[in-house]
């Protein structure tokens, strides 16, 4: 049976390349986008089964609406790509309160709704695939060395995927993705890694066999050190 696929920030960069390599791979694909018109115009650049949604993890009454618009016609979500984020500059004595706020409901809250939203439902059905984007810059074992705001907030999406994984049946998998130092918008021109480089692994985690890991922290398929 064809799955369904959930990939927020779907319209530009890592997002839209991970949207169009599941669409590659026969899955439907749901491009979750702030702002509709963006969504659809980069779903039309994309072969295969996409369709552009209303999807704004920044604010959480209207993304519970939101959810429920999605779910009236695509009832059944099988993968769930976390992958919207913001980065903000600054040391902890730095960043302004505002922007600290922004970046946990941005970067850890909204992964947190969506999964509370559309979980139960991988779960009753028997299959489910979640990715948690995240990035080494949350890596206790790498230091944190990534800006403040940015570096907490990837940290706090790692410990949402270890705590995670022990709550879910085998048939549910979670996993943590670090899609390393990739040329778009956030990480600048000088990165070395295309779009499609810092994809492959998220895809390779939201299309995992039965056998595949739970509760890891992955970058290009290999384990990354918390």
């Amino acid at each position: 049976m064809k799955k369904t696929a959930l990939v927020t920030g779907g319209n530009r960069g890592i997002g839209k390349a991970v949207v169009a390599g599941l669409a590659e791979k026969g899955y439907t694909v749901l491009l979750g986008s702030r702002n509709l018109a963006a969504g659809i115009e980069a779903a039309a650049d994309i072969d295969g089964d996409v369709h552009a949604v209303a999807l704004n993890v920044a604010d959480r009454q209207n993304l519970k609406r939101e959810v429920k618009d999605i779910l009236r016609d695509h009832p059944q979500i099988d993968v769930l790509v976390n992958n919207a984020a913001i980065l903000q500059e600054g040391n902890v004595l730095q960043v302004p309160e505002n922007e600290f706020d922004a970046s946990m409901r941005v970067n850890v809250a909204g992964p947190f709704d969506l999964i509370r939203l559309l979980v139960p439902g991988m779960i009753s059905r028997g299959y489910g695939r979640i990715v948690n984007v995240s990035s080494q810059w949350g890596s206790f074992a790498a230091g944190l060395t990534g800006p403040a705001a940015y570096s907490i907030s990837k940290a706090a999406i790692n410990a949402l995927t270890v705590t995670l994984a022990s709550s879910l049946p085998a048939n549910v998998k979670v996993n943590s993705a670090g899609p390393g130092w990739v040329k778009t918008r956030m990480g600048g021109s000088s990165a070395p890694r295309t779009v499609e480089q810092g994809a492959s692994g998220i895809i390779w985690l939201a299309t995992l066999p039965d056998d595949g890991p739970n509760g890891g922290f992955f970058q290009d398929g290999k384990p990354v050190d918390w």
